[in-house]
């Protein structure tokens, strides 16, 4: 088994970090560089930058976050929101990030992956999907197959789409990587959507990132044996102090769990 990934996700609006629930009722959690680099230190695999702000429009501050935690952070990190374009994707490429996360562009044009694949490698291509549970009709078999929907323009906006089959379209078209967010469980540190997080694992053969609902270090061993996650995202459990990333990579080793120490 390949070692697992602890990764910090710091949601970034107008140069802070804040975290909700469901998307909504923000809170401030700091500077987003200052907080990246204390990840770096304290072992963080990776991270994930998603300016949830820029959706609408691709907003010069979030070239200017890349490069200053290009500068400061020296682990993988991702970086993603309101990216649009090709073009857009190689700015920030050449920047710092190592990877780039399309979710709103690439339900409007999925073209933009296999494009961005083409140019960049698959490994730098990483499909977010914002995923809440479909009211589905018990008169209609083929909603009730439609357990998750695809959301945009974080996550406010729903699509009708289905998250499983997004996500192995988002595979063949050529993303390297599933980040799975299930809207449902986001903040509410009750855990992440096992079943959802399975469901998305099993069918596609890419790594699948669980994200939404850590609480507990618990909850990072489920997402792994249980849901099939390749790696664990969490934000409130790291940002307000409540674990360490050395307490969760201890826990996961000392439940079995291949993790780099």
């Amino acid at each position: 088994m390949l070692a697992k990934r602890i990764i910090p996700c710091l949601d970034v609006k107008d140069n802070r970090v804040v975290k909700g629930v469901h998307f909504l009722n923000l809170r401030d959690a700091g500077d987003p560089v200052e907080l990246g680099t204390r990840y770096s230190d304290d072992g963080a695999d990776e991270l994930v930058f998603l300016d949830i702000t820029a959706t609408i429009r691709f907003r010069k501050t979030i070239v200017e976050l890349v490069e200053r935690v290009a500068e400061n952070v020296f682990i993988p990190f991702t970086v993603g929101g309101g990216i649009q374009t090709v073009e857009q994707i190689d700015g920030l490429l050449r920047s710092g990030a190592e990877k780039v996360s399309v979710n709103t562009a690439a339900v409007r044009n999925p073209n933009i992956i296999a494009e961005a694949a083409r140019r960049f490698g698959n490994q730098c291509v990483v499909l977010a999907i914002d995923a809440r549970r479909s009211k589905a009709n018990p008169d209609s078999p083929q909603d009730a197959l439609r357990q998750w929907q695809v959301c945009v323009k974080a996550g406010s906006e729903p699509t009708g789409i289905d998250a499983i089959e997004w996500a192995v379209k988002g595979e063949k078209l050529g993303a390297g990587e599933i980040l799975l967010t299930s809207m449902d469980a986001d903040g509410t540190k009750a855990g992440y959507d096992i079943e959802l997080t399975k469901a998305v694992s099993d069918a596609v053969n890419i790594p699948v990132i669980a994200s939404g609902g850590a609480g507990k270090l618990e909850h990072l061993y489920e997402a792994i044996v249980d849901g099939g996650a390749d790696a664990v995202l969490m934000a409130s459990i790291t940002h307000f102090e409540n674990y360490t990333i050395r307490q969760m990579k201890e826990y996961l080793a000392g439940r079995g769990i291949p993790v780099n120490l």
